[in-house]
């Protein structure tokens, strides 16, 4: 009983199924581009495992991070790995409740299974997190490359216009003009509006 009671401890907590890797040389990271979305790529009749990313071009913890996500292909080749723009995907951020980036969640088929929390973000921290949901090890000699610095995910920062921000800026001063312009109390500092006094 006592030996049970040890094994169900360590017993993974999201059962992965293991993809086949066979003619597969080369395990790299998939950036989804706006077009793309991440139901396509998702088998919601599988009970395979994938890890996502939602990051921006533009944060710095994105960019500290890409080397270590895109090492973790190598170090876990039966399992998938996608990134996407969050900015650009903003429907998807909404719906999985991604409200900060980077956000790394695990899906078992296309259902969100776990997050990852850590704000130490390094190849073991994500190593650990995802042995600790799937039982899966990671191979033992896979460390950061310079290749891993230089993509698929990019570790530089981009500058890039936040246009949801930027039309949302702009909707709130059009409003509070607009709000101002229609108050009594402001009417009489516009030229030609003279108050009316009704008898």
């Amino acid at each position: 009983e006592e030996q049970n009671g040890t094994d169900s401890a360590k017993a993974p907590k999201v059962n992965c199924e293991e993809r086949n890797t066979t003619g597969i040389d080369r395990f790299t990271l998939q950036i989804l581009n706006v077009s793309q979305d991440l139901m396509e790529f998702l088998n919601p009749n599988s009970s395979d495992c994938t890890l996502v990313l939602f990051y921006t071009p533009w944060c710095r913890f994105s960019a500290s991070l890409a080397p270590h996500f895109n090492s973790l292909p190598r170090a876990f080749p039966t399992l998938r790995f996608l990134a996407l723009d969050a900015s650009q995907h903003s429907s998807l951020s909404t719906r999985f409740g991604t409200v900060a980036v980077p956000n790394i969640l695990l899906f078992q088929g296309a259902k969100p299974m776990a997050r990852f929390n850590h704000t130490d973000r390094t190849l073991e921290t994500l190593k650990d997190f995802i042995f600790n949901q799937t039982g899966i090890e990671a191979k033992s000699d896979v460390a950061v490359t310079e290749e891993d610095w230089e993509g698929p995910l990019p570790s530089v920062l981009t500058k890039g216009i936040d246009w949801l921000l930027l039309f949302s800026v702009l909707f709130l001063a059009g409003f509070v003009m607009y709000a101002t312009i229609r108050t009594e109390s402001i009417r009489w500092l516009i030229p030609g509006q003279e108050h009316e006094h009704q008898e």
